[in-house]
């Protein structure tokens, strides 16, 4: 996490010029270290390349069972050389190649305490993230109260109406009782938390704060990842409270920490039961169901493409908990709109997100397929997705299959005859969807519902 000197490090590791490649290291890692020594050239620093990330650790898999008590205790002490030992070991030991298999590793979130340890460096770093605003109090004005020539004391009684507090009238009984009345007057609650703590942070102290709010997140991203953690995270009140917080936050709070508590959530969305919020369990920041939904459609809303994708494909996710049905389905209307917003982008992961998404959506009740079907352009973007055709043939099955959902309702049926002479085109020119298209027409054809859809098959309209 942080530079150290080059004589600290080859005192450490007994001098040795170049350490073995470690895991998760993209350069000065002994087999990139042409690329580092290129880097370093670039940058016109003098360091040996195996500096330029830190100091380097040896980390076997057996190192989170012999020292877990020591890692939480480092975590729980907030001191600086401390928490960057945890929190680079940590780093090395939850990262995971894409092929690797380690069937020794200890499930990390599992080792006692240690995940609350890592969540308590994001809310130490998020209590001190957002600056107080000291607002002033109404007080009496008292300029000039012992004199008469001044024009503000007891011989001016005359108040502007703006004044919300009664300046004191002549003569001591009166003085006596305002100032009585000012002492009195009791503080409102919580009001030491208004000002600075004793332990002030400056500026470098703050960055520092916020580099380790990061690495932590990142590591719980990691934790995220494998399967043996998920049970455990994804009943942690504490976790799902802070991750979605920071969601909340997501204006004015480090990209970086919002992006990892996203994939983390959606790592864990398919275990995710929202009312967890509501249960008995300990809650520390207080988030209910509602804040949660609200926090997904802010990051669903976002400018930033890999956050609404992502957003996308947690909505997807959670809605396959019928649990959590209540919660979602009221801003239905809202995620169905952003949905087929997202389908219109040129980029294919947007639209892959999105039809994912209504895929799951569509699968619930009729009232969803309903909804859907009378979106405005919904239809459209559907069919632009298999028609394009998408890179991925599974995301042009899965919104064949939504148009075919969306037919089998037969409220929808007036609203997709427009489409039939396009169902009929899809039908001939896409062959590896034609026998969905073939149910989409028979559906929409073979039994009319209304005058209009008669008449089309009498007259061949």
């Amino acid at each position: 996490m942080q530079k150290r000197e080059q004589s600290k490090q080859g005192g450490a590791f007994g001098g040795s010029a170049i350490p073995a490649p470690k895991r998760g290291r993209p350069f000065g890692s002994g087999s990139n270290s042409a690329l580092a020594a290129a880097a370093a050239a670039t940058s016109g620093d003098s360091i040996a390349p195996s500096t330029l990330l830190g100091p380097s650790l040896q980390v076997h898999s057996a190192f989170a069972e012999q020292n877990n008590k020591r890692i939480v205790l480092a975590l729980q002490s907030g001191l600086k050389s401390e928490l960057t030992w945890a929190l680079n070991a940590l780093t090395l030991l939850s990262f995971k190649e894409k092929d690797e298999i380690r069937k020794d590793a200890t499930p990390l979130a599992k080792i006692p305490g240690l995940l609350d340890a890592l969540l308590q460096v994001i809310d130490d770093w998020r209590d001190i993230n957002l600056p107080r605003v000291l607002m002033k109090k109404p007080r009496v004005r008292l300029l000039g109260t012992n004199s008469t020539v001044t024009g503000f004391g007891n011989e001016y009684e005359t108040l502007s109406s703006g004044d919300s507090i009664p300046q004191p009238k002549s003569g001591s009984a009166n003085k006596d009782a305002s100032a009585r009345k000012i002492a009195t007057k009791p503080f409102p609650s919580g009001w030491w938390f208004e000002e600075d703590g004793i332990f002030n942070l400056d500026e470098e102290g703050r960055a520092e704060k916020q580099q380790c709010a990061v690495a932590a997140s990142n590591i719980i991203r990691n934790f995220s990842f494998m399967p043996e953690n998920e049970v455990a995270m994804g009943q942690n009140r504490h976790c799902l409270e802070t991750m979605f917080q920071c969601l909340e936050d997501y204006v004015i709070e480090d990209e970086e920490l919002v992006t990892n508590a996203l994939e983390t959530i959606m790592n864990l969305g398919h275990l995710l039961d929202l009312r967890i919020f509501s249960s008995s369990k300990p809650s520390y920041i207080k988030i209910t169901e509602k804040r949660a939904i609200q926090a997904i459609m802010g990051m669903l809303g976002s400018a930033v493409r890999t956050w609404h994708c992502a957003a996308a494909e947690l909505l997807g996710r959670l809605i396959l908990n019928p649990d959590n049905e209540p919660f979602l389905l009221p801003v239905a209307p809202q995620i169905y709109k952003r949905l087929v917003d997202i389908m219109s982008f040129p980029a294919g992961d947007a639209q892959a997100a999105a039809v994912g998404a209504l895929y799951n959506l569509a699968e619930i009740n009729m009232d969803c397929r309903l909804k859907l079907a009378s979106e405005r352009w919904a239809v459209d973007r559907l069919m632009k997705v298999i028609k394009t055709p998408h890179p991925v043939p599974e995301v042009c099955r899965k919104a064949a299959l939504i148009l075919e959902n969306l037919v089998s309702e037969p409220q929808n049926k007036p609203l997709l005859l427009a489409y039939e002479n396009a169902f009929a085109e899809m039908l001939f020119t896409e062959t590896r969807y034609s026998d969905t298209f073939a149910r989409i027409l028979y559906e929409l054809t073979s039994r009319p519902s209304n005058k209009v859809a008669s008449a089309r098959g009498i007259w061949g309209m």
